[in-house]
């Protein structure tokens, strides 16, 4: 199994495992890579540094890689790479514990602020004008981004 540290063209990092290299090479030229966070299939593999499991203890000195100008940990994350996974385990709370109601949203959102409908957290679809008009009513909206991946196990 290969595990490879992937980009897509808009600079999110998130890694890939593959049966082998030609595997990673068969799925990119058939776009089935996508990146996780935004969808963008136009991914491109980084410089990784291999993990060795070799029979030594882990007193032993660490690994170590160049990188740019200076020194890199092996298996440290890129700088973005918390932040993304941040985001998208929260975005994925976010999924888990609201219920998606499409293109109803302005209409279920407007119904429960008017009591005609009891609260629960919603989560669906609208134009920007309409999110307007519901602010403007007084009723709290957040526009989110679109993950294609929070509905699905990051593999």
């Amino acid at each position: 199994m290969k595990v490879l540290n992937l980009q897509c063209a808009h600079q999110h990092d998130f890694e890939g495992w593959f049966a082998s290299e030609d595997d990673f090479h068969l799925q990119l030229e058939r776009g089935l890579l996508a990146c996780p966070m935004c969808g963008d299939t136009q991914v491109r593999k980084m410089l990784s540094a291999p993990r060795l499991n070799l029979n030594r203890s882990r007193e032993a000195a660490p690994a170590r890689a160049a990188a740019d100008d200076g020194m890199v940990e092996m298996g440290r994350t890129a700088p973005g790479s918390e932040l993304q996974g941040r985001l998208l385990r929260a975005m994925r709370e976010l999924v888990n514990k609201t219920e998606d109601v499409g293109e109803r949203f302005a209409d279920e959102a407007r119904a429960m602020h008017h009591g005609d409908m009891e609260q629960r957290n919603i989560r669906g679809r609208t134009t920007p004008e309409v999110a307007m008009e519901l602010i403007e009513e007084g009723i709290e909206v957040m526009p989110l981004p679109a993950l294609p991946a929070l509905k699905e196990t990051l593999q």
